[in-house]
């Protein structure tokens, strides 16, 4: 989780599916968050073959395709929406983060599919650098571990 917030304690990824959902937009930001997903899943026993990812051209449109996949026959037990979204020349990159926001945990709640945020809105490329395994952690790695502690949840209800 945050380094400014609790840490709870984690849940075993093995026999687990996961999807990780990445944002072409932004691309070498992405890349460190799916670097960060994929060893905090490994490190929690799941195996290489359960860790699937599948690239969009935006955030804008991570909604969607998660909507698919979470609606599909070989549903995941939870998908992981990695990506950066950079403030540019206007505020337009509130718009698209408020809209991946809750087009994202719409899916997850009406799927039932937890889906997690880890999606970086950062001002500047440095400050989205910083959060993607930088200075300021990974956020890639804090939404597989929100992933986990969902899914953690989630079996001790049943």
């Amino acid at each position: 989780m945050s380094r400014n917030g609790p840490r709870m304690g984690g849940g075993s990824a093995s026999g687990k599916r996961f999807v990780l959902l990445a944002s072409q937009f932004n691309r070498s930001v992405t890349l460190q968050l799916i670097r960060g997903a994929t060893a905090l899943l490994r490190r929690h026993g799941a195996s290489s073959r359960d860790i699937r990812l599948i690239w969009v051209p935006g955030a804008f449109e991570l909604p969607v395709v998660a909507a698919r996949i979470a609606a599909s026959r070989r549903r995941p037990d939870a998908i992981v929406a990695l990506g950066a979204v950079i403030r540019g020349g206007t505020s337009q990159y509130r718009v698209l983060a408020q809209a991946a926001a809750q087009g994202l945990s719409q899916v997850s709640v009406s799927t039932g599919v937890p889906v997690t945020f880890g999606i970086i809105v950062a001002e500047s490329l440095a400050q989205a650098k910083a959060r993607a395994g930088g200075a300021m952690g990974n956020r890639g790695e804090e939404a597989a571990s929100a992933a986990l502690e969902v899914l953690k949840v989630l079996d001790s209800l049943s």
